[in-house]
């Protein structure tokens, strides 16, 4: 109970204490008037560092007792220490404000402060040989030198865990890693524990080999602060030893262990050791010889024996003997799915478990309870077990790694699983916080406040903590309740697919052979994906078996088949309710045969289509792959922005617009590069790369209208102080935007009339960073960043300028690269008569009159010498980088540029932010020859065309060929190059730009 506030000069400290976090401030500072803490009392850095603790109280408490305990000549060092050196205060702090229990450790044993120095080391962390040599020492060596071997151990293993928990608390590790770290300390804990019992009966010891194999989340190297450590123990006897009378000595060995780790001595307990998950539990012998096990499991184990033999790993004693243990009842557990009733079995043992909580504790439970841990667990463990059986990748004793290669593999959809794995970290740390705090057994949230206020607080919640953490842990427990019934209870698959629009069902072998035939890569996972499709007698399965057998002749025809089958699944998934997304596919023959182009193209316009799957409309509609001008765009997204609520949502809406429009370029651009003819070598597709620039751009700049209306709307309603102008430039004012391209941008204001100018400045600053920060917000839709680094001074400018501004820099400061850059700058939101004056002011720098003197020009061409030598990454192809590659992009751009610049003032086609354009006018001005212009054109549209490629196969951005065959096979398809002929697509690609190259060389260095 806090007492009462101290009344005068004190109580300035009081409310002082209480804006840190104090809740007994009255107590606190009585117990920062001790003595002890005499040299630090007024120390501010002190008062923080325990204010950001979960429960300053606490820690102040812990620390008192900790100083009151050390030898008056250590106390000094101590507090010394604490204040100077803050990694090992926030440590040492962090630990006594999350434990109670390991605060009491500490004032037993008040010189094991010093560990948290030691532990920072990596090589001391728990799984490296380094730290079982720390461990052994505090066992055998001078610091258990005087004590009984398991009082040592378990003063060993607190100093150890102090090493975890204050990288757990602190932030230093996740909680994957932390779970990690314990399993690892309990694997050495064994080890010693394993050698004590030897070192007690080494008669029993020198007769018998004995392996100790790590279950549970121990064997899965994900325990928790305080859990059983759950174990097998396999043994074999010696050369010329009696198999029974070995068995008798590893009993004993084992049982000893066992009773090392988990009877109360003066240091009180570590963890029991449970072996009840061996062949028959409690009732089965304690430990068996190697064909024991084999023969038990090969007799007698039932489905949830072989579920937790998914996790077993050798732990301690004979590694041999361990690893043959594992390897010989692998296989069982990845044949277990085939036994009868084996997902019924499974999910019938979960139902179970949550059967049994009492009613009083199933809403607090964390572990057990509905959208608890288990509910996780159960749905990872029983998909591994069913697609594990072909795909060794899913073969993972962690729930978290095997997680992610369940959505690798497209078993799992990637926003369930980042959902599952964001909701199990939530959970998990729960229950570590829970459990450290007092080192008790529990997974049952507190009821009480000032539990709960801790528990918020370690995990970095102030603000509202107790109902903020309640509402993130109802929220985490709803999703993984529902992404569990969603997994866990979806129907089984059979190795067997319809294939035939009869019904005719091909045997698993069959359809194996027939998929092989076809390409594909993995028959095995393709005839899932079929069955889930195709099975049943629904009238959705019907209309699939109809169309599956030309559906997979269309995805035979691309680089990636496989991809192309599971991208269609999970848009069949998504869309399987909808009534009228198989009648389109069945009867439009087109929108079928342009989603299997998409579908296994690459993995940008399916990752786009999965995430709004309704746009598969698009494929089918008249008009759906035109793309739509900037006008309409832009009218669509203000008008979104104007129905949201905040200017979040309204971004959001903006972006999910942008999303959809970016797979109707995509598509559009997918499916005319399948039906393109003719030699790839010769064919212009300038047509294509320029509608798809522009649309990217016309979109890009709708967004950024839809943003700056969120942006002034939140604060300023519908007049900003300032006329404000976003101008694009680069290739986004070029209208070149590529799919994967930032948005380079400069921010022009202008005051109004009678606005005051600082305030003006102020807001059009805000405006600008707003504007950064709702289209950074992490989001399923593809980022936009926004690059603002042209401005003058670059960075280190203001992100903002006046239009006076601009024109005062210009004309005093203003250097060739920076004309030069202005070259494709163009309005693309805001107010437009600001930006036409904004263009006004730079067309004399970027088109000057009697065009460019020689220093300007030797400047621009040892600008491009220079950034040819030092912007190529290091190890790139020069014959092949796409942009700063010999003939690439930009060895066409800076030619055109500087051929701008030079005759801009007298040639007005010149005076073009496109590339393409500028080329063309060059050659009808006579600046440029016909053979030159064409092939400096084919080098760049090529190039761009690359680009694109390597975004639409790999789904981000590059600037060179994939070296992964299959992509690069993908890239050279949507060139136009068949399969086979990635060869012939490079060597064009080097005989083009070198040819680019010899051009540039003569207009650009020499002209």
């Amino acid at each position: 109970m806090a007492l009462p506030a101290p009344q005068g000069r004190r109580s300035s400290a009081f409310i002082r204490l209480l804006r840190h976090g104090f809740t007994q401030p009255s107590a606190a500072g009585l117990l920062l008037d001790a003595p002890e803490l005499a040299p630090v009392r007024d120390d501010s850095v002190l008062l923080e560092a325990l204010g950001a603790t979960a429960d300053p109280d606490l820690a102040l408490l812990g620390l008192v007792r900790l100083v009151e305990a050390q030898d008056p000549d250590d106390q000094q060092e101590l507090l010394s220490t604490v204040v100077a050196a803050k990694p090992l205060r926030d440590r040492l702090l962090g630990v006594l404000g999350a434990s109670e229990a390991l605060g009491d450790h500490l004032a037993r044993h008040p010189h094991d402060w010093r560990s948290l120095v030691t532990y920072e080391s990596a090589d001391l962390h728990p799984g490296t040989p380094e730290f079982e040599e720390s461990l052994a020492e505090g066992i055998w060596g001078e610091r258990g030198a005087d004590r009984p071997r398991a009082d040592a151990l378990r003063a060993a293993y607190r100093r150890c865990l102090l090493g975890i928990a204050a990288r757990d608390v602190c932030g230093t590790t996740d909680v994957a890693e932390t779970a990690a770290e314990l399993a690892d300390l309990a694997t050495a804990t064994v080890r010693a524990a394993l050698e004590i019992s030897r070192e007690e009966q080494p008669g029993d010891a020198a007769v018998c080999r004995l392996s100790v194999i790590g279950m549970g989340k121990c064997g899965g190297r994900e325990l928790n602060y305080v859990s059983d450590v759950d174990v097998i123990f396999v043994a074999e006897p010696k050369e010329g030893v009696e198999e029974a009378a070995a068995l008798r000595s590893a009993t004993r060995i084992a049982a000893r262990m066992m009773r090392v780790c988990s009877d109360i001595t003066a240091e009180g307990t570590i963890w029991p050791v449970d072996a009840n998950l061996r062949p028959e539990g409690r009732n089965g012998p304690l430990v068996r010889t190697l064909g024991s096990h084999l023969a038990y499991y090969q007799r007698w184990a039932k489905t949830w024996e072989f579920q937790a033999l998914l996790k077993a790993r050798p732990m301690a004693g004979d590694p041999e003997l361990g690893r043959a243990y594992v390897d010989a009842l692998s296989p069982m557990v990845w044949q277990a799915a085939e036994r009868d009733n084996f997902v019924a079995d499974v999910r019938q043992m979960r139902r179970r478990v949550v059967e049994n909580i009492p009613a009083d504790r199933v809403d607090r439970e964390l572990k057990l309870g509905p959208g608890g841990l288990r509910d996780v667990e159960f749905a990872v463990q029983l998909l591994q077990l069913v697609h594990g059986r072909s795909d060794a990748t899913l073969r993972s004793a962690t729930t978290l790694e095997a997680l992610g290669a369940l959505a690798a593999g497209g078993y799992v959809g990637r926003q369930d699983a980042a959902a599952l794995d964001a909701a199990y970290r939530f959970l998990r740390t729960l229950e570590h916080r829970i459990q450290l705090y007092r080192m008790r057994r529990t997974h049952l949230m507190p009821e009480n406040d000032a539990d709960l206020r801790r528990l918020a607080r370690s995990l970095g919640m102030r603000t509202e903590a107790v109902d903020t953490l309640r509402r993130e842990w109802k929220w985490h427990a709803r999703e993984v309740r529902r992404i569990h019934e969603k997994l866990f209870y979806r129907p089984l698959l059979d190795a067997v697919a319809h294939l035939d629009p009869g019904e005719t069902r091909l045997s698993a072998k069959a359809a194996g052979h027939r998929l092989e035939a076809l390409g594909y890569a993995d028959p095995v996972a393709a005839l899932r994906h079929l069955e889930a499709l195709a099975s049943g007698v629904t009238r959705k399965a019907a209309i699939q078996r109809t169309l599956l057998p030309v559906l997979l002749s269309w995805f035979a025809d691309s680089a990636d088949p496989d991809a192309g089958l599971l991208n269609f699944r999970k848009v069949s998934d998504a869309l399987g309710k909808t009534p009228w997304y198989l009648r389109l596919l069945r009867d439009e023959g087109a929108a079928a045969e342009n989603l299997a182009r998409v579908l296994s193209a690459g993995r940008l316009a399916p990752d786009l289509l999965l995430r709004a799957p309704e746009a598969v409309a698009l494929l089918g509609a008249p008009d759906g792959l035109r793309p739509r001008g900037r006008a309409a765009l832009e009218q669509e997204v203000l008008a979104a922005v104007g129905r949201a609520d905040g200017a979040e949502a309204a971004v959001a809406a903006a972006r999910g617009v942008r999303r959809r429009e970016l797979f109707r370029t995509a598509a559009a651009d997918l499916i005319g590069a399948y039906g393109t003819e003719g030699s790839p070598a010769e064919k212009d597709h300038g047509s294509a790369i320029d509608v798809v620039g522009s649309a990217v751009s016309d979109l890009t700049a709708a967004t950024l209208a839809g943003a700056l209306r969120a942006a002034v709307r939140e604060q300023w309603g519908d007049t900003l102080p300032t006329r404000f102008t976003v101008i694009g430039v680069g290739r986004f004012g070029g209208h070149e935007l590529s799919y994967g391209s930032d948005a380079d941008v400069l921010f022009v204001h202008e005051p109004r009339e009678g606005a005051d100018e600082q305030e003006a400045a102020k807001a059009a600053r805000a405006v600008a960073d707003e504007m950064r920060r709702l289209l950074q917000l992490p989001s399923a839709d593809p980022p936009l960043p926004i690059d603002a680094d042209l401005r003058p001074e670059g960075r280190s400018g203001p992100l903002v300028r006046t239009l006076a501004s601009y024109a005062a820099y210009y004309r005093r400061w203003s250097l060739v690269w920076e004309a030069q850059a202005l070259l494709r700058a163009e309005p693309v939101a805001g107010d437009a008569g600001l930006g036409q004056r904004f263009l006004d002011l730079i067309d004399p720098l970027r088109y000057p009159v009697e065009g460019l003197g020689e220093d300007a020009i030797r400047e621009i061409r040892r600008l491009k010498a220079r950034m040819e030598s030092e912007r190529l990454p290091r190890g790139a192809d020069p014959t092949t980088h796409t942009k700063l590659g010999r003939g690439g992009l930009s060895d066409v751009e800076w030619t055109v540029q500087l051929l701008q610049m030079r005759h801009g003032w007298c040639v007005p086609g010149l005076r073009t932010t496109r590339t393409r354009e500028a080329l063309a006018a060059a050659h009808a001005a006579g600046l440029v020859g016909t053979e030159e212009a064409q092939t400096l054109d084919e080098a760049w549209v090529l190039a761009a065309r690359v680009r694109n490629a390597v975004m639409l196969v790999r789904g981000r951005p590059g600037d060179t060929f994939p070296v992964d065959g299959r992509e690069l096979a993908a890239v050279g398809r949507y060139l136009g190059y068949e399969e086979g002929h990635v060869g012939e697509m490079l060597d064009d690609y080097r005989r083009i730009t070198r040819r680019a190259r010899g051009v540039v060389e003569e207009l650009f260095y020499e002209g």
